[in-house]
């Protein structure tokens, strides 16, 4: 039975379907094609002219309703609603008068630096300015030496008004004090500002293998502290000619800067140095009179009643003794140290004392005798000509230049001939033993002492990592 109901059901589906292809004939005559039969060899999708009919209605209709719905929507929205504002009067805080007053505009400044071979014309010339500008500035400056003295590195600047004139100029007049001049028609102001002035401290070690400035620039120091190094020693070795091989030196010294740039080196605060084992020691103090000097570590002056050499940085060409003259050919005593030097170097007195000898002296040609203390005596031969202003009975004082090297008298070449004598019998001027200065007086040994012990704490602290990194150094060798 359940297979008859399932026969029926299609049978009565063709009946139905073919009842209504009689009621409908015209219908299925047009769209008889459009049928898909259920085959498994279905035919691929024809598209006949109906359907490209069908498919650009569907297109036409979905494009005008995409136009349709927004204009539709916006019809359907409320008309808006004006906003309504309120002001409110409110009291503002008074302006300061600084701020009310027009603002000048800003000052544009040229800045020049000095060249080589440029004069003060030259500068004024390249800004566009005559004789009159550099005529009026010199009048406004007349007691300032560094514009009729100028230097390469020097700097000036200028204010040019729009027309060409001089409105201002700055320059330097020291490293802690700038000098502006303005000029208004015929008025001149003159301005002095104080700048500020900044001291850092820095620290060089260095040991000599080949000579103390290599050394030195290995240690980041400039060739001025060297022979600032060398002055603050200079009594007791003579840097340029007694130094050896393995000596080293460790100097605490202050840069000074300005507006954030470094100017130059400043002072040796302290330093220590050793000669072949000998260490020397040296610290910056200021004494009661306000004048600073360079004591040892127990607080005795390093400075000598005399120099051990006069002349800076020369060459022993003889020494003191006996030896055959070379211009004589004749054997006798030499009584001091010939020191060569070109032509023209400055000669230093030896120390404090009194001239009683100045004038021609047979062999020594232009010669100075100084009596320093009532037992020693200087004297200075060969020179190529004296200091002026010099003469019998002058008192001078150490380090003041007495003459200039030369080759007057029997000399080979150009030198000085510097000899010391004790109660009038010649020594040998680089062996000679100075007496030794006294030390500072108990008050001010103390005080010495406190203000020196940092310093001699950093000095200690730099040659203990020294040694520690050459033991390293040592142990990495050793087990390489």
């Amino acid at each position: 039975m359940a297979e008859d109901k399932q026969g029926a059901r299609p049978s009565r589906k063709q009946a139905i379907s073919r009842q209504t292809q009689r009621r409908h004939p015209r219908f299925y005559e047009l769209f008889a094609h459009w049928s898909f039969p259920r085959t498994d060899h279905m035919q691929p999708l024809q598209w006949y002219r109906e359907r490209w009919v069908l498919a650009t209605t569907a297109l036409l209709i979905a494009t005008l309703a995409g136009f349709i719905m927004p204009t539709w929507a916006s019809a359907m929205r409320p008309a808006p609603t004006a906003q309504i504002r309120t002001t409110l009067p409110l009291t503002l805080p008074a302006l300061p008068a600084t701020a009310r007053q027009p603002q000048p505009a800003a000052e544009h400044w040229r800045k020049v630096r000095v060249k080589a071979g440029q004069t003060l014309s030259d500068i004024f010339q390249a800004q566009g300015l005559g004789f009159s500008d550099l005529n009026r500035v010199l009048q406004a400056s007349s007691n300032s030496e560094v514009l009729h003295q100028i230097h390469p590195g020097d700097e000036f600047s200028f204010l040019i008004a729009p027309d060409g004139g001089l409105l201002g100029m700055r320059f330097d007049r020291d490293a802690m004090h700038r000098v502006q001049l303005n000029f208004d028609g015929t008025k001149v102001s003159k301005q002095v500002v104080a700048r500020t002035m900044q001291r850092r401290e820095r620290i060089g070690h260095g040991i000599i293998h080949g000579s103390l400035f290599g050394a030195a620039e290995r240690a980041g120091m400039s060739d001025a502290m060297v022979m600032k190094l060398a002055d603050v020693f200079k009594y007791d070795i003579d840097l340029a000619r007694e130094v050896h091989a393995g000596d080293s030196f460790t100097v605490i010294y202050d840069g000074v800067w300005r507006d954030g740039v470094y100017l130059h080196s400043g002072n040796i605060l302290a330093a220590e140095f050793y000669n072949r084992g000998r260490r020397l020691t040296a610290f910056r103090f200021q004494k009661p009179d306000g004048s600073f000097g360079y004591y040892s570590e127990d607080g005795r002056p390093l400075q000598k009643a005399l120099l051990r050499t006069p002349l800076k940085f020369s060459r022993i060409s003889s020494r003191f003794g006996m030896r055959m003259d070379p211009v004589l050919h004749s054997r006798h005593l030499h009584a001091g140290v010939d020191l060569a030097a070109p032509t023209g170097t400055p000669i230093h007195a030896a120390g404090n004392g009194v001239i009683s000898i100045r004038g021609w002296v047979r062999g020594y040609g232009r010669y100075i005798r100084i009596r320093d203390t009532p037992a020693y005596s200087t004297g200075y031969g060969h020179m190529s000509r004296f200091a002026p202003g010099l003469h019998v009975g002058s008192h001078v004082r150490q380090g003041q230049i007495i003459g200039y090297v030369g080759q007057t008298g029997w000399a080979t070449g150009p030198h000085l001939h510097y000899e010391v004598r004790i109660h009038g019998k010649p020594v040998n001027p680089l062996t000679v033993t100075m007496p030794k200065p006294r030390p500072l007086a108990p008050k001010l040994l103390a005080q010495f002492h406190s203000e020196t012990a940092p310093l001699l704490a950093r000095l200690k602290i730099v040659n203990t990592n020294i040694k520690l990194a050459q033991a390293a150094a040592v142990r990495t060798d050793t087990n390489g």
